[in-house]
């Protein structure tokens, strides 16, 4: 059985199980109920940084989920492919993922009828060195146990809205099981750390980052212009992962959404603020959204 180790446990998130548990416990019982969530939720999208800076949004939007559905059978995780560069989304169709709190299962099943169904290559040795959905696994394992996952390395082309479309289509045919899709990405990556820098340096321009360019992407994902979010990333470098956030869109679309909510929106350089009394001339958009 293939078995992906985690690469991030220790950095990105705690790696030993007890802290894990208790950092997505105080990220929980920070979270006030949302009064205003769709009935039914079918996707979000959720960044991928250290916990420290994006680990309470993205629990906020496994927590909107649950708040809506006790069980979730399956999340499909849509990852950036930071690392990635082949010609087609890459499916990890089998094994089991590991991490701090244990096993969480490759759904099979489901995987087989992504690789017949869409444009996918099964490539498990794709995801070795990804985080992006990494991180996302212990928070489903202890909001959600026992839901298994299916792993998708998605690149910011064309392809990945009819990929999107596939699973949706998918999806809507599985009635026995409820299925999420999640979109794993963070924002604009602003500042001379991340060579963009098209406002110059300091407090205006880091808010020209999050209040304008990341806004752009927020608005067509809140739209559900999947196309429109490609070509706006590729434009205006806001999204690290607009591959896995448009397939999320096209997906949620195929399921009946109309129109996407925003449960929170921040940036690295305002966390520094507020947790460490810290500036700086970097910083990296995060939002939480649900479909």
């Amino acid at each position: 059985m293939q078995t992906r180790k985690p690469i991030v446990a220790g950095q990105f998130y705690p790696g030993q199980h007890d802290a894990c548990n208790a950092e997505i416990h105080e990220f929980l019982d920070e979270m006030p109920p949302h009064d205003s969530l769709p009935d039914t939720i079918v996707a979000g999208i959720v960044p991928h940084a250290g916990w420290v800076f994006s680990g309470a949004l993205a629990a906020m939007v496994f927590a909107a989920i649950r708040q809506r559905h006790e069980k979730v059978n399956t999340f499909v995780i849509f990852g950036a492919a930071h690392n990635y560069f082949g010609d087609t989304s890459a499916v990890c169709a089998g094994g089991v993922w590991l991490t701090p709190l244990g096993q969480a299962v490759v759904d099979e099943e489901l995987a087989q009828a992504v690789l017949s169904g869409a444009n996918a290559t099964d490539d498990f040795s794709a995801h070795a060195a990804e985080h992006s959905i990494e991180v996302q696994i212990p928070l489903i394992q202890d909001i959600f146990p026992g839901a298994k996952i299916l792993p998708i390395l998605v690149p910011p082309r064309e392809q990945a809205v009819a990929l999107g479309g596939a699973v949706g289509r998918i999806i809507e045919r599985t009635e026995q099981k409820k299925i999420v899709c999640i979109g794993s990405t963070d924002l604009t990556h602003y500042g001379p750390s991340y060579g963009f820098t098209p406002m110059g340096i300091g407090k205006s321009a880091l808010q020209w980052a999050k209040e304008v360019n990341d806004r752009k992407f927020i608005d067509l994902a809140l739209r559900m212009d999947p196309h429109g979010l490609l070509a706006a990333a590729a434009e205006n470098c806001n999204a690290c992962g607009a591959g896995a956030a448009a397939a999320t869109i096209a997906a949620a679309k195929h399921l009946g959404k109309t129109a996407g909510t925003l449960l929170a929106h921040t940036t690295s350089s305002e966390i520094m603020l507020e947790k460490m009394k810290n500036t700086s001339r970097d910083s990296v958009g995060y939002a939480a959204i649900i479909f």
